[in-house]
């Protein structure tokens, strides 16, 4: 169960009064601190003050594709930090675990496997607030991990204040026009497969979604995945989450992230041996994002990392409309 660890954690942190949120897009590079060896990296972090000194953080980190390692993962942190220069400069260090999806080499059979597995994450960052609520941010990752490679990142990115800090000056003149909150969201996808090996075949993916909300910041969705047909994977199945999701600017813009369970229906016999044809379970860690440009309706898009034990991972990548209701 602690595939879904951190998705436990969002939900628990979500429900935490807070000061700011803000979404931040970075990118620049990594390194294996023991090979030396490099490659691109980019990141997305959520990032909400609990004071003025103190906040916490989710991210996806994607670690490039260094020598027998195509690596990234997902973080939780916990920040304190300054704010100098009037409030322009801030300044913060965070602390975390890092859990890992690692495509590496499957010794002595020549093919690949997927590993997974818990690491530390200590950042650093500083940030300038360039004025109407965009941020201009320098962002270093230090990895260390039990099992895996370890690595240090430095990336350059933009943010966006989703709401003003209290206190911190007057908010976007526009404002759109307040919506009723509706409960119930069920989505038609489409979109692609992903199989997290070295060749990375793909297939058309589709999708059912039914969203509930259940609490203030807290969603559960069930719905059906169908994962398409390459030369890795065939499956399809019954799809449930618990999703910790927030929305800004009067429920027009929402994110979230979400974690559960995938219950294989269908797969290629081949896929596992002496596994022909039984019912198979997997993890599923998730990120999502919709817009709302109608009272009941809105377009959204999904990212599920299916998380199995026989090395047959994959991304799926959505994008549907959703009628609310």
């Amino acid at each position: 169960m602690i595939r879904w660890g951190l998705a436990l954690l969002l939900t628990i942190l979500a429900t935490v009064p807070v000061d700011a949120q803000e979404l931040f897009l970075l990118g620049g590079m990594m390194q294996n601190t023991a090979t030396s060896e490099s490659d691109y990296s980019w990141q997305l972090e959520y990032r909400e003050g609990l004071s003025e000194h103190i906040a916490y953080s989710i991210s996806y980190l994607n670690e490039g594709h260094v020598p027998d390692h195509h690596r990234d993962g997902n973080a939780a942190l916990l920040w304190t930090g300054v704010n100098l220069l009037d409030q322009r400069l801030s300044l913060s260090a965070g602390l975390g675990p890092y859990y890992y999806f690692d495509t590496t080499n499957a010794h002595g059979s020549g093919s690949y496997r997927n590993d997974h597995g818990w690491g530390a994450m200590a950042s650093a960052a500083a940030t300038w607030n360039i004025g109407d609520r965009w941020l201009l941010q320098l962002h270093t990752n230090w990895i260390e991990t039990f099992n895996s490679i370890d690595s240090l990142s430095t990336l350059i990115g933009i943010g966006y204040q989703l709401e003003a800090p209290s206190g911190s000056g007057p908010v976007a003149s526009i404002r759109p026009v307040s919506i009723a909150s509706m409960d119930n969201e069920l989505t038609v996808f489409a979109g692609t497969t992903i199989v997290n090996s070295f060749d990375s075949p793909n297939s058309v993916a589709v999708a059912l979604e039914y969203r509930r909300s259940i609490a203030r910041y807290v969603d559960w969705t069930f719905g059906w995945l169908e994962e398409g047909d390459n030369r890795l994977v065939r499956r399809n199945g019954l799809t449930t989450q618990v999703w910790a999701a927030k929305a800004f600017f009067e429920d027009r813009f929402s994110i979230g992230a979400g974690g559960g369970i995938y219950i294989v229906l269908d797969r290629f016999h081949n896929l596992v041996e002496n596994r022909d044809g039984g019912r198979a379970l997997s993890g599923l860690v998730s990120l999502t994002g919709s817009y709302r440009f109608h009272p009941n309706w809105d377009l959204r898009t999904s990212w599920y990392r299916i998380v199995t034990d026989y090395n047959r991972d994959t991304d799926v990548i959505l994008g549907g409309v959703g009628y609310r209701f």
